[in-house]
């Protein structure tokens, strides 16, 4: 059975996030998912129910910081934004993740 989008992207996820919101500055829950979705040219899509328990996860190894501000629609909304610990959390699941994209290439290029 192939592995859906949401399968394969779980593995992933914290390192989607913390490239997104160093990339694009503070975003709410929602935004963000719309933010990862169009870099993605839609072909990836977190859902609400992953994201935000990764959300909760993140901030509380401090890897990201929480707190109140406004959507771009003028709602109150708990916005994230990354840490000087998220950062360098960034840069080892970078590292992590090209070492396993090269290790995968090698595998298909040599079976």
């Amino acid at each position: 059975m192939t592995p859906s989008k949401n399968d394969i992207l779980q593995g992933t996820l914290t390192l989607l996030v913390l490239r997104t919101l160093a990339a694009r500055g503070p975003l709410h829950g929602y935004a963000l998912c719309g933010a990862i979705q169009s870099a993605s040219q839609d072909l990836l899509r977190v859902e609400e129910g992953s994201l935000y328990p990764a959300l909760h996860r993140m901030t509380q190894e401090g890897s990201l910081k929480a707190s109140w501000g406004l959507s771009e629609k003028g709602r109150r909304a708990r916005l994230y934004q990354i840490t000087p610990r998220g950062r360098a959390r960034l840069q080892s699941e970078q590292d992590g993740w090209e070492r396993l994209t090269r290790g995968v290439a090698l595998v298909l290029r040599t079976t």
